[in-house]
């Protein structure tokens, strides 16, 4: 059961001049990316060796349109969805995860961009390709001067910053050294810095046993004046911004682990026919075990993924129509992403122990693939504060992770 199928396509091009022209639907980027799939998970280990996305796989991931997924087509972009997003990052991840993740990471320069003041978004991000890497989550202080603020923080997992343009950073405002208030009354007030890669420190501290190849490494800036127009907050969305509400960085997440899950899956499938049990010499085809066990990753994989693409769906349908989701519909999509993460781990753990010691050779993917889902389930998104911070949203408690419920002040 691989990825639903959509048949390959020539690169669309200009009957003209035979350039290659900028993929401007949802169909042309999704295709793209399942075409570049079967390569990046040739470059996969040289990916994670080096530790960061060679330049030539940066422009393959630029060529699919990924980065510009969440354009508006006001600006000339194909404006996907969150659905789109997220069968995009998937069809990437059967590929390589960590090549998926900077994708999934990358592409949030127009989200980010709905924050801001139009004409400074348009004049910040002309590139409609750029990429953004950063950490929105206050790590940092920044205090405010005349015109905007001086910002100082050390940021962990900057995940693409090897190759982003842009970098945000989350900070909590003070003003006289002393803690300001959030635009909604809260105690602290959470904004996030947009500002060039080439105002970073950028530290090597990316030696990772899973998601290696993403760069995620920490950064830091000391004393760095940002104009108060290059940042914002969650609370404050520009009316007509692109992917509205401040979960829309998250809700493409999922793609990652389903697709490295999927990946795995296919690929046990495939080594079926050349399997036999060593003590009894049953096939695998045969094999009861085999069967139990495929069938129940199948199970559950299916359930994950139908769980995420169905509460995005409905979450969408809300948003277009301008309604406000209530606190189950906003469970639904955040117990799924939870669930995508936990259950992609699960599955491949199982197919893993499946393959018993075929599995821990060089020539086999999936240790590197349950590295990259340990590694990834690691990300609070995973964690149990996210699911604690729905559980108390339904029976009106205190949420551990307000952010992550869709709490901003």
């Amino acid at each position: 059961m691989s990825l639903p199928h959509i048949p390959d396509v020539p690169d669309v091009q200009n009957a003209a001049t035979g350039r290659v022209v900028d993929p401007l639907t949802a169909e042309e980027i999704l295709v793209r990316a399942k075409q570049a799939a079967p390569r990046l998970r040739e470059r996969a280990e040289e990916i994670e060796r080096i530790r960061r996305l060679p330049s030539d796989v940066v422009e393959m991931l630029r060529t699919t349109g990924v980065f510009r997924m969440a354009l508006p087509r006001s600006r000339g972009g194909p404006e996907l969805d969150a659905v789109q997003q997220t069968e995009v990052i998937e069809a990437l991840a059967h590929g390589d995860a960590s090549a998926a993740w900077c994708a999934m990471i990358g592409m949030d320069t127009p989200i980010y961009a709905g924050y801001l003041d139009e004409d400074v978004a348009r004049g910040l991000f002309t590139d409609p390709d750029a990429i953004t890497a950063g950490a929105i989550m206050p790590m940092g202080r920044a205090e405010r001067v005349p015109g905007g603020f001086r910002v100082s923080g050390h940021w962990h997992f900057g995940s693409g910053i090897t190759h982003s343009t842009w970098v945000v950073g989350g900070v909590l405002v003070t003003r006289d050294g002393e803690p300001e208030p959030g635009p909604r009354g809260t105690s602290e007030h959470w904004r996030i810095v947009v500002a060039p890669v080439t105002a970073f420190e950028i530290m090597d501290t990316w030696h990772s046993t899973g998601l290696a190849g993403s760069g995620s490494h920490d950064y830091r800036a000391e004393n760095l004046f940002v104009p108060e127009e290059h940042t914002f907050s969650f609370a404050e969305q520009r009316p007509g911004g692109v992917a509205p509400g401040p979960d829309a960085v998250l809700r493409n997440m999922p793609g990652v682990p389903l697709g490295v899950a999927r990946a795995a899956l296919d690929h046990v499938r495939e080594l079926v026919p050349t399997r036999r049990d060593r003590p009894t010499g049953t096939p695998w085809s045969e094999s009861y075990r085999v069967h139990m066990t495929v069938a129940e990753a199948e199970m559950d994989l299916s359930a994950a993924r139908y769980a995420v693409y169905g509460s995005l769906r409905d979450q969408g349908r809300i948003l277009r129509h301008g309604g406000t989701a209530t606190p189950d519909q906003r469970a639904a999509t955040v117990l799924a992403r939870v669930g995508a993460f936990r259950t992609a781990r699960s599955v491949v753990a199982r197919l893993f122990d499946l393959m018993a010691t075929a599995a821990v050779y060089r020539p086999s993917p999936l240790d590197r693939w349950l590295r990259d889902l340990n590694t990834m389930c690691q990300h609070v998104i995973a964690q149990d504060q996210v699911v604690q911070s729905v559980g108390a949203q339904l029976l009106g408690g205190t949420p551990h992770n307000p952010y992550s419920v869709g709490i901003v002040g």
